[in-house]
C-alpha cells in the first residue's frame, strides 16, 4: 500500500478526494440499483432462493426457530482474519490527504470526507462459525470493531460503485474489482472480520381478525454509514455491547438483549446511554424486559431466528429474527412510537384517520416491498422467509 506523496501522475489531494466523494454519492444514491445490477453480472449458487441474500445452505433453517434455541459461544482468542482492509488491493479506490499520503483505511476517508451522524468505532462481536444441529443453531463470536464493517464491506461496495462509473453500459470486468476478487467467497468467516446485525421483522398479529401489520425503516444516508438510501425492517442494529466498558461484553452478549435494546431505542426513541459506562444494565429491572420477557413466556410475544445472510453488494451480515406481538401487548407497548429516529424515518400507510400506521403483512405488500421498491437485502430476504413461514409465524388463524 503505497503513502508515498502524490507526483505529477497521480490526482492532486482535491482532486483525489472530490473523486472519492462522486463515487461515495453514487453509491449512497444508487445502493437498489447497483446490487440489481451486480446480481445480474453475477450469479450466485449461495443466493437464499427466491431473496438477494448470499448464505450458506446451513445458516437458513426449514422452519423458523424459537429464538431461546439459537445457542451462542464465546471464543475470546480468536485469530485474526486474512484480510482488514488494508490490503494494496484497494490502493485504486484511497483518497490523498492534504499532504498527498494516501488513506490507510476506508473508515478514515468516511470520517474526514463524508462523516455521516452516526460514527463511532464501537466494540462489536464478531462472527466466527455457525452451527446446524437439530438442538438449534450454535453461533460462536469472538472481538471485533464496527470500523472492520466500514474498511471492508463500505469499501467493496465503492469499490464496485466506481467501476460501474468507469464502465458506463459494459459489464464490470472482474480486474476492476481487485479487492473483491480477494474477498472471493464473502461466506468465508475467517477470511475477513465478520460482524453481524440482528434485524428484525416486528409483526402486530391481530388473533381477533387474522389480520397482521408490520414497521418498517427508511434509512438516511445522512445518518447511517452503512445501507442509506434503502427501506428495513426495523428493528436493527449491530450485535454489540451497549458500551466498551468491560463488563458489557458478557452481560450484553445475548441475541434477546440485542433486541431489546433496538426495539427501545427505534421504535420508542429512547436514547443508547444506559448508564453502562458506569455499572451493566440490571435487565431484571428494566420495566421494558420484565413486561416483554413475561410475554414471551405466556406467548403474546414470540420471537423467532430464521437465519442469517450477506448483502451481495456489500457482504453486510444480518441475523433475520421476527418478533411477533399481539396487537393488544403492541399497541401498549407501542402507544407512543417514534416516527423519527437517529438513523431514518418509520414509514407509516396513511389510513382515513390520517393516522400513520404500520404495513399491511399481505402478498401484494410484500411482493411490492421486495420486488419494485429499493429495499435492503437483508429485509427483503426477512420479509420473503417470513411470507413463507406466515403460519408458523401467525398461527393457522392468519388469513
Amino acid at each position: 500500500m503505497s503513502s508515498a506523496p502524490v507526483g505529477d501522475d497521480q490526482p492532486t489531494p482535491f482532486d483525489s478526494g472530490e473523486q472519492w466523494r462522486r463515487v461515495r454519492g453514487f453509491l449512497n444514491d444508487q445502493r437498489y440499483a447497483l446490487t440489481s445490477r451486480l446480481l445480474a453480472e453475477n450469479t450466485s449458487e449461495s443466493l437464499i432462493p427466491g431473496t438477494p441474500l448470499l448464505a450458506r445452505q446451513h445458516w437458513i433453517p426449514e422452519q423458523p426457530v424459537p429464538l431461546e434455541r439459537v445457542r451462542l459461544s464465546w471464543k475470546p482468542n480468536a485469530s485474526a482474519p486474512l484480510l482488514n482492509g488494508s490490503e494494496p488491493e484497494l490502493d485504486h479506490i484511497r483518497p490523498h490527504r492534504e499532504d498527498g499520503t494516501a488513506y490507510r483505511e476506508y473508515a478514515e476517508a468516511v470520517r474526514d470526507l463524508a462523516k455521516p451522524r452516526l460514527f463511532e468505532n464501537r466494540n462489536c462481536y464478531r462472527l466466527l462459525d455457525v452451527e446446524a444441529s437439530a438442538a438449534g443453531p450454535r453461533l460462536t463470536f469472538g472481538r471485533g470493531r464496527y470500523f472492520d464493517v466500514i474498511n471492508i464491506c463500505e469499501a467493496a461496495a465503492h469499490e464496485y460503485a466506481a467501476a460501474v462509473l468507469a464502465s458506463s453500459d459494459k459489464p464490470v470486468d472482474p480486474s476492476a474489482t481487485p479487492f473483491r476478487v480477494a474477498i472471493a467467497d464473502p461466506t468465508d468467516l475467517m477470511r475477513r472480520p465478520v460482524m453481524a446485525a440482528t434485524s428484525t421483522l416486528t409483526i402486530r398479529n391481530d388473533r381477533a381478525t387474522g389480520g397482521a401489520e408490520f414497521v418498517l425503516h427508511w434509512r438516511d444516508p445522512e445518518k447511517v454509514a452503512s445501507g442509506g438510501g434503502l427501506y428495513q425492517v426495523m428493528p436493527v442494529g449491530m450485535f454489540q455491547a451497549s458500551h466498551d466498558a468491560p463488563w458489557n461484553e458478557g452481560n450484553d452478549f445475548d441475541l434477546w438483549r440485542a433486541i431489546l435494546r433496538e426495539l427501545s431505542e427505534e421504535l420508542l426513541g429512547a436514547t443508547e446511554d444506559y448508564g453502562s459506562d458506569r455499572a451493566p444494565i440490571d435487565y431484571a429491572a428494566w420495566p421494558l424486559n420484565r413486561t416483554l420477557t413475561a410475554a414471551r413466556q405466556d406467548g403474546r410475544l414470540q420471537v423467532f431466528w430464521l437465519g442469517l445472510g450477506m448483502d451481495p453488494l456489500t457482504f453486510v451480515t444480518d441475523m433475520l429474527t421476527v418478533a411477533v406481538f399481539d396487537a393488544d401487548l403492541f399497541d401498549e407497548t407501542f402507544q407512543r412510537i417514534v416516527s423519527t429516529n437517529d438513523e431514518g424515518h418509520r414509514v407509516g400507510r396513511e389510513d382515513t384517520t390520517g393516522r400513520s400506521t404500520g404495513i399491511p403483512f399481505t402478498a401484494e405488500q410484500v411482493d411490492r416491498l421486495t420486488g419494485a421498491e429499493p429495499m435492503q437485502p437483508a429485509g427483503a430476504a426477512l420479509l420473503r422467509l417470513a411470507w413463507q413461514h406466515r403460519e408458523a409465524l401467525l398461527g393457522e388463524s392468519f388469513r
